[in-house]
């Protein structure tokens, strides 16, 4: 009987402390799920047609961004030949200087550039997402680089970031309000080495 009764005991002791060590687990919070990267968030890897270039496939995040830098580009160009007090002219003169009869070209390649570099710093992978520009302090210096024609503001920046703002809205990015607010956490990031007056 002692046996049984000793048996029984352990038996429960470990089932007890089985049931106890369970309902522990099952109390602890779930680990946080890792948000998934703001290029895999604008459509991530996945291959679809280019519609700029018939024929050609392209990674839907980089396509997405690609959509907004061109609409941020648009409105910084509408902007300039606007002649409004305060418009950006002054920093994208020489740009615009050296574009002549190639204006498109040269709009092409700072389109280029800043969808490989917000592509490439917001978990672009592919080889097709690389960035070997500048660094943002030599990019938005005109003593370093050419084609900035003076060093921007906090309010140049600003008004920047509005117009980024307005080309994701356009482009249906800005209807997200996380992957959105994520986006401005990114150019907020960039502002302290791109003001440099």
């Amino acid at each position: 009987m002692k046996n049984f009764s000793q048996i029984t005991l352990g038996v429960l002791i470990v089932a007890s402390a089985a049931f106890t060590s369970c309902n522990n687990d099952d109390d602890a919070p779930a680990p946080p799920v890792a948000k998934a990267s703001i290029y895999e968030r604008l459509g991530g890897t996945k291959m679809v047609s280019d519609p700029d270039n018939m024929g050609q496939m392209i990674e839907q995040g980089r396509l997405s961004f690609r959509k907004v830098v061109n609409s941020t580009i648009g409105l910084i160009v509408a902007d300039i030949q606007s002649n409004a007090a305060g418009n950006l002219q002054a920093h994208f003169a020489p740009v615009l200087a050296e574009t002549g009869t190639t204006q498109s070209t040269n709009i092409a390649k700072l389109s280029d550039n800043l969808t490989d570099f917000f592509s490439f710093n917001t978990g672009g992978t592919s080889a097709v997402n690389t960035y070997s520009g500048l660094s943002m302090v030599a990019a938005h210096d005109p003593a370093t680089n050419a084609r900035m024609g003076t060093k921007s503001s906090n309010a140049d920046y600003t008004k920047f970031e509005g117009y980024v703002g307005a080309a994701a809205n356009a482009n249906g990015v800005a209807a997200n309000t996380e992957l959105y607010t994520d986006i401005v956490v990114v150019l907020e990031s960039l502002r302290a080495p791109i003001v440099q007056k």
